[in-house]
């Protein structure tokens, strides 16, 4: 893949076409093979950039990929011919051209301005930031350059694009001589960036073209090569000798990819492949990364207040996004307190209810009631109602509280309820009820402990029990909440509400931090009654920067959509997954919403796997235990969801996925 630079304009005429010549033609002199794109050009009846730069830089290749006769705005010569740019396919179409093994370096040149509208939605700005390139910015010394090189700034650097330089060019018509200079010295001193001025030349000629070359050369020195130094090879060795990692030690040989950007559905890694995410970065990017929305809506909230303590003060962000989702949760829950994580959420739910049932004259119930094959996070009291066998317990034996447990529920959601796999948990309220402060529990799909899928009238059953025996019922929705199962929350698939209710991943659409649990009226004004106050108090509680994210994320899924892009979702995985079910080694297929599974008969070579998925089939997957599973983002498309269904069948079909 070969190295990509963006040039753009703080508006149209200042030169940009000059500049990329002049840096094609310095790439040349120092022996790098360039090649020149122009994604859009407008005015081809007039003149053609990409032969300004053959021109100028004899030898250099050079394309524009959509050209419009008519002299205006991108958006509307594609209009006036019957045509509509796409961003995305634009980029793709870059992207095809730095993949040409026999080129080094490509330079592309937007079109007008660096915001110039493409279609109604999207702008030039968007194909440079699904390239994710250094970006040199051009502007014209004159009147007013100030205001606009530095506008042009900002917002390239908003987007999250690095500003290589920023190059000034003289133009033939200039201003005051004492402006000139002073405008160079302004931007000098305010761009943030090395500022480069090229002198205007009436004739262009090889002596001028050299000159122009020559004084760009730096810059091209900086850009141009590829990947020499070793910089990522040394950033990869540092990681592993230096860095923890998930469920990892330090210094061991588990592979590990260096990320160097997002958009879409699309990791894209340091040597520029992009891998499909099947994994929505552990189940919270479901809008697709950098959407839009939640960029501009975290732009503005840290130019705001990016932070401030919930202790004695409150904010919009944090007021908004509790209405927001009381009125997306069951009914009887009046009550938000915002947390750091899902584990901490499911921390706060267990102190409440033991809290509560101490304010009711309870102080014995303290216990909580799990299944069997439960996970909810890492912190010691989330892991105290995790599997005991496959959870942690034996390696903090006598550090977690005792709680008790309950076999698996047993009935899976897509057969006939079985009536006996309640029995265990019947047994166990006769057992306990009178020591139990709350039961706990992932409704219909248990998560990182099996991906398992069961009966939503299990769910009921235990609903029931808890209300017989007047013990909390804690539903955790933190991987299932927010559309993930075809239900806004899993537990409508039951139609019970709980007493608590812990939500996370999702609830920021996987951009920031943060998580939140829901209580009902009863629970709350139980504790706080005779003065009680809830003892949990982060720093970081109710983050405006992040309530921010949220409530843009909550905005999007009233819109609606996700409802038809789950069942889609579902639709394909199901055609896509069938032909493992009786597969060697394949224990069983399932799917559920937007939830695919693979489960083996032993465990999975989750290094060989990885390593398999990326380097073949250019998809990010991980898997565990003795699954392959995918919970992609709601926005996929159906050729990505295709890709990732072809990897997990072909993993299983060429036997990658044992030893």
């Amino acid at each position: 893949m070969s190295s990509l630079m963006c040039v753009v304009g703080v508006d149209t005429g200042v030169g940009k076409t000059v500049v990329v010549s002049a840096l094609l033609r310095a790439a040349l002199a120092s022996g790098v093979r360039a090649r020149g794109v122009k994604p859009v050009q407008t005015g081809m009846a007039e003149a053609s950039d990409a032969a300004e730069y053959a021109r100028a830089a004899a030898g250099v290749s050079a394309v524009t990929l959509e050209g419009f006769e008519k002299p205006c705005s991108p958006h509307l010569a594609a209009a006036l011919e019957g045509r509509r740019l796409n961003a995305g396919e634009l980029a793709a179409r870059i992207r095809a051209e730095a993949a040409d093994g026999d080129v080094d370096w490509v330079v592309v040149e937007g079109a007008g301005g660096w915001l110039t509208p493409i279609n109604g939605d999207e702008t030039l700005a968007d194909v440079m930031v699904a390239l994710g390139a250094p970006v040199v910015v051009v502007a014209a010394n004159r009147l007013g350059v100030l205001n606009h090189a530095l506008l042009t700034l900002e917002s390239v650097r908003a987007r999250g694009l690095r500003v290589a330089a920023l190059v000034l060019n003289e133009v033939a018509a200039p201003c005051d001589a004492l402006i000139a200079r002073d405008n160079f010295a302004a931007l000098c001193e305010r761009a943030e960036t090395e500022v480069l001025e090229l002198r205007f030349c009436p004739s262009w000629s090889g002596v001028a073209w050299d000159e122009l070359a020559g004084r760009l050369a730096p810059l091209v020195q900086r850009l141009a090569r590829r990947e020499v130094s070793g910089e990522g090879a040394r950033l990869l060795t540092f990681d592993r000798e230096h860095v923890w990692h998930p469920y990892a030690g330090v210094g061991t040989e588990a592979p590990v990819w260096e990320a160097a950007r997002t958009e879409g559905v699309r990791i894209f890694l340091a040597d520029g492949r992009g891998l499909v995410d099947g994994m929505a970065s552990w189940w919270s990017v479901i809008h697709g990364y950098n959407h839009p929305a939640m960029v501009r809506v975290i732009r503005q909230q840290a130019g705001l207040m990016p932070h401030v303590m919930f202790g004695g003060l409150t904010h919009a962000p944090a007021v908004g996004l509790a209405e927001k989702l009381l009125a997306l949760a069951p009914d009887n829950l009046r009550h938000v307190f915002f947390a750091d994580s899902g584990s901490v959420s499911v921390e706060v739910a267990l102190k409440m209810a033991v809290q509560c049932q101490g304010a009711r004259g309870c102080p014995e119930r303290r216990r909580i009631l799990a299944p069997r094959g439960g996970y909810h996070g890492d912190t010691l009291g989330a892991m105290s109602v995790g599997d005991p066998t496959t959870g942690r317990h034996g390696r903090f034996a006598g550090v977690l509280p005792e709680q008790v447990f309950v076999e698996r529920p047993a009935c899976r959601f897509d057969a006939a309820f079985d009536a006996r796999t309640l029995e265990d948990v019947r047994a166990a309220f006769a057992r306990h009820g009178n020591e139990l402060a709350a039961a706990i529990v992932e409704p219909i799909v248990q998560g990182a402990g099996g991906m398992w899928f069961y009966h939503p009238e299990w769910l009921r059953g235990l609903a029931a029990l808890c209300r017989e025996h007047g013990v909390l019922l804690i539903f955790d929705e933190i991987a299932t909440g927010f559309g993930r199962t075809g239900k806004m929350f899993a537990a409508e698939w039951a139609g019970v509400q709980p007493d608590i209710l812990c939500v996370g991943k999702a609830l920021t659409g996987g951009v920031m931090t943060l998580a939140a649990t829901l209580c009902a009226g009863d629970v709350a004004r139980d504790i706080s009654a005779n003065g009680g106050v809830m003892m949990h108090g982060p720093t970081f509680m109710a983050n405006p920067l992040a309530c921010a994210a949220a409530g843009a994320s909550l905005d999007l899924l009233a819109e609606g959509r996700w409802r038809g892009q789950v069942a889609r979702i579902a639709s394909r995985l199901e055609a896509g997954l069938a032909s493992l079910r009786g597969k060697p080694g394949v224990a069983d297929v399932r799917v559920l919403g937007g939830i695919g599974v693979v489960e083996m008969a032993a465990p999975v070579n989750v290094g060989k796997l990885q390593q398999f998925f990326v380097d073949k089939h250019n998809v990010w997957l991980r898997p565990f235990g003795r699954l392959i599973y995918v919970m992609p983002p709601y926005v996929i498309g159906d050729d990505d969801l295709a890709r990732l269904t072809n990897a997990m069948c072909a993993a299983v079909e060429e036997g990658v996925w044992a030893g």
